[in-house]
């Protein structure tokens, strides 16, 4: 990929065209030189100027405008990339049924370059069967869709149909120009954080999302493994194309990253794993006019899923860990880092800082990862995506 792409930002008639604005942006800011192209309707919505003045561009609209240059192919020939963010119902079908009446539509006719598109619309609009069946075709033609996700809509409405964000749009078009290093080989992802049962009410639990191993699991889908993720209360929607393994516990979680683990090329061991669990898990909530001012809880060890991994490595197996410690000092998280790979023995560990306020629940990381010899080998920041496509870049 070069440093710097030409990329066509295409925006639709719906309501989350304004987000349109901060998609344009994530692109300018990351070196990228880009154009916007956007149908009649989607300037009701956000304004012409604006969308110039982030893009740093002309925003295109008319199909006969520069005839004499065949405006309405140039702009797609010329492309490196084509996002159109939002993508309404109406834009899918239009483009799953290849009708090109207007100029977005004619650019993404006449371009060769990957296509990622961003549906946005009310939840019944998207789990109508029309439109789903429109999206399977655009799947099966290779459009990378990213999204809906799930949350508010306009007025009182929730639901399935809101637009991804303007930042995991711009990382998954990124991400589509990448090589499909990783086809033909199988990666399980373990994610989120597992709860250990008091009684039937509560539980321990840690902060753990889940965000950063979903990016993971995306992002070798997207590379072209074939992705086994094994959840634990994520709060985030599992990627699309991933057989997707739900589990609750540390127990659980071992159970399930066992029985494919055997036939992995690639294990990464992104989830929050709880070291210990209750001797005894109480049938009925316990009650605390019963225990008086204090609980004493007995706690015992949950199997080291990653030791034991490592312990069995299997042929052409590559192991990777991670690291959640609260050290403040770099020199510090470095030294926990080197005694814990060295203890646990698997190929590579991914070591963050969290927090009250960074690691988990939030849209960025940073991490340094060291080699079972305790050496740095690469260190990244950014979203969780970017920093998902470098550890799997230690593979690919």
């Amino acid at each position: 990929m070069s440093d710097s792409l030409r990329v066509v930002v295409g925006v639709t008639g719906g309501i989350a065209a304004y987000k349109a604005v901060g998609v344009a942006r994530e692109f300018v800011l990351r070196g990228h030189d880009v154009h916007v192209v956007a149908t009649a309707s989607a300037l009701r919505f956000v304004g012409r100027p604006t969308l110039e003045a982030i893009s740093r561009n002309p925003v295109e609209t008319e199909l006969f405008d520069g005839v004499a240059e065949v405006r309405h192919v140039a702009l797609g020939q010329s492309a490196d990339l084509v996002v159109v963010a939002p993508a309404t119902a109406n834009f899918l079908a239009k483009l799953a049924a290849g009708i090109a009446d207007d100029l977005l539509g004619t650019t993404i006719l006449a371009s060769t370059a990957p296509l990622v598109v961003a549906p946005a619309m009310h939840t019944e609009m998207w789990q109508n069967a029309a439109t789903r069946a429109n999206a399977a075709t655009l799947r099966e033609r290779g459009v990378h869709l990213v999204g809906p996700a799930s949350g508010q809509l306009t007025g009182s409405d929730s639901g399935p149909g809101r637009m991804a964000e303007p930042h995991e749009i711009v990382d998954a078009a990124l991400a589509a120009l990448r090589p499909r290093d990783l086809a033909g080989r199988r990666v399980v992802v373990t994610a989120g954080g597992t709860r250990e049962p008091l009684d039937p009410v509560r539980f321990l639990g840690n902060r753990s999302s889940g965000r950063q191993g979903v990016a993971i699991a995306e992002a070798a889908r997207d590379r072209g493994a074939e992705v086994v993720l094994i959840a634990a209360h994520l709060e985030v929607p599992a990627p699309p194309g991933v057989e997707l393994r739900e589990v609750a516990t540390a127990q659980e979680l071992r159970t399930a990253t066992l029985a494919v683990a055997a036939d992995a090329d690639v294990v990464v061991m992104a989830a929050a794993v709880a070291d210990y669990r209750p001797e005894s898990v109480a049938e009925a909530k316990i009650k605390k006019e019963q225990q008086g001012d204090e609980l004493t809880l007995r706690l015992v060890r949950n199997p080291d899923i990653l030791a034991e991994l490592s312990a069995h490595p299997a042929a052409g197996r590559t192991v990777i860990g991670f690291a959640a410690e609260t050290e403040p000092g770099d020199e510090a998280l470095l030294a926990l880092g080197r005694d814990k790979i060295a203890r646990k023995g698997c190929d590579f560990l991914v070591l963050n800082r969290v927090g009250w306020t960074e690691g988990f629940a939030t849209p960025d990381n940073s991490i340094v990862i060291v080699s079972r010899g305790g050496d740095i080998v690469t260190e990244a920041s950014g979203s969780k995506r970017q920093v998902a496509d470098a550890i799997l870049d230690l593979v690919g």
